[in-house]
């Protein structure tokens, strides 16, 4: 197994990590988490999404932090949006690219946005189809791909059709999300090796979260089939608020002091990183919930 030479990482943190907080973060510190996060080395930051604030108010300020970035040539920004509302409100704004999103679960489709797989990939399709005509890029996020809070275990085959909905309407990269943090190493290389039969090597990325402590060993397990596009959250940021007591994404300085550990080329300043997730759980009243952060700042304390 070839493991890859490097490794892109896409911090979703200041999106699917600040989204469900109870507290209000101002937009000014949502700026200036992604400024930190470039600045540490991150290529790729999913800043906001464009949904109704009567459903995720966190995100009400989406076209001021937009607005408010000092863009970086070499970027991408993306924005979440969850249908032509959300992506004609985000165009304003310039992402770099879309999410759109499915489930491999038909009930969590249902508990989630009300509707069946196909009819959410459907509503998709317009939405897809005018990014890609203003010459957005668009990633579909695949969420439950090993595990569902009302289904249980997800088999791949659930996978590879959702995989083949989100192809057909026109996205060109996909995330295999566990949603709920129950996914193992082959239960994980399973999900991709079905969405492998539809996307490259190259527009597949791995999004973990890390309820059951999973989350850096299934990380391992994607890369060990050549995954070299991963998505993590600053200081462990961020769960999902349609499924109960899933906690956050595996965070960012794990992930990135595994892969330095590896020899594998992040392009990332560890030091700023940690500084960056410093900075969002100080001002969130709490510790960063990575374990490399947490022994990295007792070190520099001690």
């Amino acid at each position: 197994m070839a493991l890859p030479t490097q490794v892109k990482l896409i911090d979703v943190g200041p999106r699917d990590g600040l989204q469900n907080e109870k507290q209000p973060v101002p937009a000014s510190v949502k700026i200036e988490l992604v400024h930190r996060l470039q600045d540490a080395g991150l290529r790729e930051i999913e800043v906001t999404s464009f949904v109704s604030p009567k459903w995720v108010p966190q995100m009400a300020d989406n076209a001021e932090v937009m607005a408010g970035l000092r863009r970086r040539p070499g970027m991408r920004y993306s924005v979440l949006v969850p249908n032509m509302k959300g992506f004609e409100a985000a165009l304003a704004s310039k992402p770099d690219e879309i999410v759109v999103f499915g489930a491999a679960s038909e009930a969590f489709s249902q508990k989630n946005i009300n509707c069946s797989i196909a009819e959410s990939i459907e509503r998709f399709a317009p939405v897809v189809q005018a990014a890609r005509a203003a010459g957005i890029a668009v990633r579909g996020a695949m969420s439950c791909t090993v595990g569902c809070p009302y289904e249980g275990d997800i088999p791949p085959s659930r996978v590879e059709y959702l995989a083949g909905l989100m192809k057909g309407i026109g996205v060109e990269r996909v995330d295999v999300a566990d949603t709920i943090g129950v996914g193992t190493p082959r239960k994980v290389q399973a999900a991709f090796e079905a969405t492998l039969k539809h996307f490259g090597i190259d527009q597949v990325s791995g999004h973990f979260h890390d309820t059951y402590g999973q989350a850096v060993a299934n990380t391992l397990a994607a890369l060990e089939m050549g995954v070299w596009h991963h998505q993590s959250s600053v200081a462990g940021l961020g769960g999902c608020p349609y499924a109960k007591g899933a906690t956050g994404n595996v965070a960012t300085e794990d992930v990135v002091f595994m892969l330095q550990g590896m020899g594998i080329d992040t392009g990332i300043d560890l030091d700023k990183l940690i500084d960056a997730g410093k900075f969002i759980s100080d001002h969130l009243g709490r510790k960063p919930n990575s374990r490399a952060a947490t022994a990295l700042l007792n070190k520099r304390a001690g």
